[in-house]
């Protein structure tokens, strides 16, 4: 088989008429949205979300607040696995537009946000509990997701990635309820007052293999910090447009599936702990399955393990032990 894998890039417009590809990973925060009897006005929503959090970011010369509106491109990438055309939907990530309807220009925003992975669900929903299963305490397995890792920097290295995309790729994900995060003093006009945390998160060691570095940011009239994974220098080589729009994607889905956290009533203090059992917080009008969004990640990791970690097992150990960067 030849190990020398590629990658085919699709993309698909995120609007209110958004409905799921049989390929994309249906635990996806906007696959999850587009279900149900409510798919419509749970889309229109959230869209509407994004573009009220954008331009209260983007406040200046904006003084009706309508001045810009946000479009995604769901983007979702397959892994070419051998000569005979055989492929695993690797990664799907969204990628944001920036409309300035005073100028009337679209500018690219950043690729990322929204993370997914088929891989990343068999490395927690598979392995991880396997490995744990029945014992004591918890420890991580070895090699544990390197392989993933590995995938991901192929990716982001890859002719197909630089003929797409002009900029590398920030991840933006909700911080940690295990976790303790102490404001920093330092201050971002876009991103907010930063946070840190003391030691390693399983997250955080996860994201390192795929190449990437965090910092916490609490942006302003935010109520809970987000965590930015990011290659090179997050503060310098996106614009604060690229970063309103990561910022006003990625914080409407937290308000969404993690109110408890990011919809609470009370902004974090110097001091910071999460909790999904916070009790003093406000729900949208948008519904979404929480309960059902774990059970199937458990699914479509034992779906990753029969369908691509099992058939190719033996080629991507030999590709991933080899595989530098």
């Amino acid at each position: 088989m030849n190990t020398d894998f590629t990658f085919t890039i699709k993309s698909s417009r995120f609007d209110e008429n958004y409905n799921p590809s049989e390929n994309t990973r249906i635990t996806t925060n906007f696959a999850n949205l587009a279900r149900g009897d409510n798919r419509q006005e749970n889309l229109r929503n959230t869209l509407v979300m994004m573009n009220n959090r954008f331009n209260t970011l983007a406040h200046w010369d904006n003084p009706k607040g309508d001045r810009y509106s946000i479009e995604l491109d769901i983007i979702s990438v397959e892994m070419n696995l051998g000569p005979n055309g055989e492929s695993f939907p690797a990664i799907e990530v969204l990628r944001t537009w920036i409309l300035d309807h005073k100028t009337h220009e679209r500018t690219e925003g950043i690729v990322g946000n929204n993370f997914s992975s088929y891989v990343r669900d068999y490395d927690f929903s598979v392995v991880l509990l396997d490995h744990n299963k029945d014992k004591p305490g918890f420890s991580i397995p070895d090699n544990f997701g390197d392989l993933h890792g590995n995938i991901f920097k192929h990716f982001i290295h890859s002719d197909a990635y630089k003929a797409h995309f002009k900029k590398a790729p920030v991840i933006c994900l909700s911080v940690s309820s295990k976790d303790i995060y102490h404001r920093t003093g330092n201050e971002h006009p876009i991103l907010g007052h930063e946070y840190a945390q003391n030691g390693v998160s399983l997250t955080e060691q996860y994201f390192n293999k795929m190449g990437l570095q965090v910092r916490y940011f609490m942006p302003k009239n935010s109520v809970a910090p987000l965590a930015f994974y990011f290659t090179g220098d997050l503060l310098r080589d996106y614009t604060n447009p690229e970063l309103i729009g990561t910022i006003s994607t990625m914080e409407t889905f937290q308000k969404i599936y993690r109110p408890e956290i990011y919809n609470a009533n009370s902004a974090a203090g110097q001091l910071y702990q999460p909790s999904l059992t916070h009790q003093d917080h406000s729900l949208t009008k948008i519904v979404y399955d929480r309960e059902e969004r774990s059970q199937l990640a458990i699914e479509q990791g034992k779906f990753t393990e029969e369908h691509f970690i099992k058939p190719y097992k033996h080629v991507l150990e030999q590709w991933s032990a080899h595989y530098a960067l």
